[in-house]
């Protein structure tokens, strides 16, 4: 029979309470979904910058037209300017992110002021696209595509 030595309280090791790094305070968060994408947006007091899995927004989006989009709010909600954007996004691709991350921020304004719903709404920013991908059925070559038929 083994027996096992047990340590005493004394011989415990000390446990080291280690604080935080401080960080900005986040002021509010909201999330976005467009397809397959979800994007996490924060929102903290700042100089307008747009940062996207730690980098720019602009070095992240391969093309103008998805930088163009995920920052679509703050052309039209002016208040937006004064807050930096922190975005967590995943999934989808690039289109479908920028998609995603717009959504995300204009939840986030929402949450901080209620009176930007009307323009928000009127822009279109609000409104959740879920149209989706259609699933292959069985028996077909896609979605809706059938094999061709051959009569002879």
């Amino acid at each position: 029979m083994v027996v096992e030595k047990v340590k005493a309280k004394s011989e415990a090791k000390p446990v080291k309470k280690v604080s935080a790094p401080a960080k900005a305070a986040k002021l509010a968060h909201g999330v976005g979904r467009r397809k397959t994408s979800i994007a996490r947006v924060w929102l903290q007091r700042g100089s307008g910058s747009l940062t996207v899995n730690g980098k720019k927004h602009t070095d992240y989006f391969d093309t103008e037209l998805n930088c163009k989009e995920a920052a679509s709010p703050f052309q039209i909600v002016p208040m937006a300017l004064n807050y930096d954007v922190e975005v967590n996004v995943l999934g989808g691709g690039m289109h479908s992110q920028a998609g995603a991350i717009q959504l995300g921020i204009a939840r986030a304004l929402l949450s901080l002021d209620e009176s930007v719903r009307l323009v928000l709404r009127q822009h279109g920013m609000l409104t959740v696209d879920s149209r989706r991908k259609e699933r292959k059925k069985y028996g077909q070559k896609a979605a809706r595509r059938k094999f061709q038929f051959v009569k002879r």
